[in-house]
């Protein structure tokens, strides 16, 4: 389905089953990650939980889950690279659309690209992979990296 976003997913990054209690948790976790595999700068966290704080990125979706994109700006990234959390119980981020509503997301895909067209063009990708119900359906209940890359093709 989307060969763009598995290329860039980072496996030893993605966390299946998070326990992480908020979206500061998690977008810490997941940005932690991608620091320490080398795709991020060390301002990266900060400047991601700055970005959702005042711009979120919570989007309802039509399945029993929702999804969250958090990113920030392209000079945060050292190379262009996913990451992505299923959490065992939903946090909430605030609406893409509706920033006053909170959303019970449980998957998150955090976004760090290295150039501010590309992040336009990927979060498209996202977002359009995100319509597919049975696709995210596959994501909650992957249990390892080759379900994630499974429900991806």
């Amino acid at each position: 389905m989307s060969e763009r976003i598995l290329s860039l997913l980072e496996p030893s990054a993605v966390q299946l089953h998070s326990e992480a209690q908020d979206r500061t948790q998690v977008i810490t976790e997941l940005g932690t990650l991608l620091f320490q595999s080398g795709y991020v700068r060390d301002s990266f966290v900060e400047a991601a939980l700055q970005r959702e704080s005042q711009m979120p990125t919570g989007i309802p979706l039509e399945g029993k889950y929702n999804a969250a994109i958090p990113h920030t700006e392209s000079e945060h990234v050292i190379k262009p690279g996913l990451d992505l959390a299923t959490l065992a119980k939903p946090v909430i981020f605030q609406n893409m659309i509706q920033p006053e509503e909170g959303v019970p997301v449980q998957l998150v895909i955090l976004m760090a690209l290295d150039q501010p067209k590309s992040q336009v063009e990927m979060l498209q990708e996202i977002a359009g992979v995100l319509q597919d119900s049975q696709v995210i359906e596959n994501l909650m209940k992957a249990k390892n990296f080759q379900g994630i890359k499974k429900a991806f093709t």
